[in-house]
């Protein structure tokens, strides 16, 4: 046994590798685990097993075998210690200058791999980057700026709606004021001409001078109401109805000049002449000249109807008294 452990302890490399099982690099851990003081503490060295052992074991006693039987002849060789005394340091030399390689090389592999990382990553940042710099402002003019741009249009035309909503708000509230006053307008006349009956009725049976002023106030009431009736007809561009309304207003006043004999009326009549003349063609003409005529009865002072800027409104006409009028200038034909 302690020439076995002899063969542990002075073992060149070659001599351990050719023992099967055992590689170099075991070779090189038991070379370098040296001295062992029992055969026990080589298995404590990473990758020896007993099963290797005992072949070591083996593949020793064969080389002693080998010894003794060249050892009868009569041969002079070298001692064995002085030759492994002498092989030893170079074997150690060996591994000392085969793991600096090998640390060199690894370190060299190492430093090419974070190289290749480095240039990788830098790579990868430089790509982001130019993707953000380049698409970016792309992505701006294709996506964003035209949303922008539609966003503002959207906002530009929701406020055009909202004022124009507001406006047609307006124009309906003036259309139903319109025709409110329409309707208040055409109530009057209704009743202006019931009233202008009633009172032509009594004329028939009592040819009152009182009757007759109150029926020429009836008269110029019911045309002022015509003619404002149809001012409103105009300014909803109703121009048939004005016109007729124009007509009607005409009639009465010339039925009015014939039994006041006013001569301003006659303005007025040439004024309403002019302005059927013009429509339905000229409206903005003839609304000019029924502005003049209306203005020509508002402030005319008529001396047979005193009463000429009295306008009434339809409540007023339930309540309706005549106020006393001075003498009218033509004759009454009323009898005694």
């Amino acid at each position: 046994m302690s020439d076995f452990l002899t063969f542990l302890n002075t073992a060149d490399f070659d001599t351990l590798t050719k023992t099967q099982g055992i590689t170099p690099s075991l070779a090189e851990s038991l070379i370098a685990a040296r001295p062992f003081n029992s055969t026990g503490e080589c298995l404590k060295v990473k990758g020896m097993g007993k099963t290797l052992l005992a072949r070591l074991q083996s593949f020793a006693e064969a080389q002693e075998n080998e010894s003794e039987n060249r050892a009868m002849i009569p041969v002079k060789e070298e001692a064995p210690p002085a030759f492994m005394e002498k092989s030893q340091p170079a074997q150690e030399n060996a591994k000392k200058e085969d793991s600096f390689l090998s640390r060199l090389g690894r370190a060299f592999l190492n430093f090419l791999r974070a190289l290749i990382r480095l240039i990788l990553l830098v790579a990868l940042i430089g790509g982001i980057g130019a993707l953000l710099y380049y698409g970016l402002p792309y992505i701006q003019r294709t996506f964003i700026a035209p949303v922008e741009q539609n966003a503002a249009q959207i906002g530009r035309l929701e406020f055009e709606i909202s004022v124009l909503q507001t406006q047609l708000n307006e124009m309906n509230v003036r259309v139903e004021a319109l025709e409110t006053s329409v309707e208040a307008h055409t109530l009057s006349i209704q009743k202006l001409e019931g009233i202008q009956a009633e009172i032509e009725t009594q004329l028939q049976t009592n040819n009152d001078k009182v009757l007759l002023e109150l029926k020429h106030e009836v008269m110029m009431t019911r045309a002022l109401d015509t003619l404002a009736r149809a001012r409103l007809y105009l300014a909803q561009s109703n121009f048939g109805l004005a016109k007729i309304d124009v007509q009607s207003a005409r009639d009465l006043l010339a039925e009015l000049q014939v039994e006041t004999n006013d001569d301003l009326l006659l303005q007025v009549i040439s004024r309403l002449d002019l302005a059927l003349g013009n429509l339905p063609d000229f409206p903005v003409v003839a609304s000019g000249d029924l502005e003049i005529a209306w203005q020509i009865l508002m402030s005319g002072n008529a001396p047979v109807i005193p009463t000429a800027t009295f306008t009434p409104t339809p409540a007023a006409l339930e309540t309706f008294t005549p106020i006393p009028l001075p003498p009218p200038t033509i004759e009454s034909t009323a009898t005694p």
